[in-house]
C-alpha cells in the first residue's frame, strides 16, 4: 500500500508540473491577446500528462496477471501527436492571404509535448523545453530586429482618436511615409472622457491597424503627434 501511495504521489507531482509549464505558456499567449489562452493551454498540458500515466501505469494489473500480454507505452504518446492536430488547426486562419495564428498553434503542439513529458517522469526536458519556448517567443525577435531590421514584422496598433476631422486619413498617410502597409483595420466608436454615449462627431473611435513593415516603433510615436489623436497602443506584434 506504501508502495502504491508513493507512486500516486509522484503521478499527482507530475500532473502538477504539467498544469505549471503549461500555465506558463498559456500566459504568455493571453498577453498577446491569442484566443487560446492559460485554459486552452493548461488543459492540453494536463490532459496530454495524464493520457501518458495511463499508457506508462495504467495496463500493470493486466500485466501482473498474465506474462504473456504485451503493452506497448508508447502507443498513447504516438496518438497524442496526431490528435493534438484538431486543437491547433481551430486556432490557424487565413485572413487577406495571410495566414494567422501559426505560433499560437505550434504552442499549443509544444503544450503537448511538455504535458507528455511531465506524464512520463522526465522533469528536465519539459522545464527545458518550456525555457526554450520562451526563448525562441521573446528573445528572437528582439534579435531578428537587430540583425536584420529589413525583415518586416506585423503589428497590430490600436488607435484612440476624435472623429470627424479626417484623422483617419493622416493617420493612413503617415503610415505610408514610413513604408508601412496596412493590411487592414476595423473602427469603433466609444464614450468619450466625459462617459457620454456615442454620437455623430465629437466623440472617441477605436480603431485597430493591422500594419506590416519595420519595426513600429517611430511609427508609433509620429502617430500619436497627429492633432486629435489620443493614444497609440501596440497590443500584438508577431503570430
Amino acid at each position: 500500500m506504501e508502495v502504491q501511495l508513493a507512486v500516486w504521489g509522484w503521478q499527482a507531482l507530475y500532473l502538477l508540473e504539467a498544469l505549471v509549464l503549461s500555465t506558463s505558456i498559456g500566459l504568455e499567449r493571453q498577453a498577446r491577446h491569442k484566443d487560446a489562452g492559460t485554459r486552452t493551454h493548461a488543459l492540453v498540458g494536463v490532459g496530454s500528462a495524464l493520457f501518458v500515466i495511463i499508457s506508462k501505469y495504467g495496463f500493470i494489473d493486466m500485466l501482473t496477471a498474465s506474462p504473456n500480454i504485451r503493452v506497448d507505452a508508447s502507443r498513447v504518446a504516438a496518438q497524442i501527436v496526431s490528435g493534438i492536430g484538431f486543437i491547433g488547426a481551430g486556432v490557424v486562419f487565413t485572413q487577406r492571404s495571410h495566414v494567422r495564428g501559426l505560433t499560437t498553434a505550434a504552442s499549443i503542439w509544444m503544450t503537448a509535448a511538455i504535458g507528455s513529458a511531465c506524464g512520463a517522469g522526465l522533469f528536465v526536458p519539459a522545464l527545458v523545453c518550456t525555457a526554450l519556448y520562451f526563448l525562441a517567443v521573446t528573445l528572437l525577435p528582439f534579435l531578428t530586429r537587430i540583425i536584420a531590421p529589413s525583415i518586416g514584422n506585423d503589428d497590430m496598433l490600436r488607435l484612440r482618436y476624435r472623429d470627424g476631422h479626417g484623422i483617419l486619413r493622416s493617420i493612413l498617410s503617415v503610415c505610408a511615409q514610413h513604408g508601412v502597409s496596412v493590411e487592414g483595420f476595423s473602427t469603433r466608436k466609444s464614450k468619450n472622457e466625459d462617459g457620454e454615449e456615442p454620437g455623430s462627431r465629437g466623440h472617441v473611435v477605436s480603431a485597430d491597424l493591422e500594419v506590416r513593415g519595420r519595426d513600429s516603433k517611430e511609427l508609433i510615436g509620429d502617430l500619436s503627434d497627429i492633432d486629435g489623436v489620443i493614444s497609440v497602443t501596440r497590443i500584438n506584434n508577431n503570430d
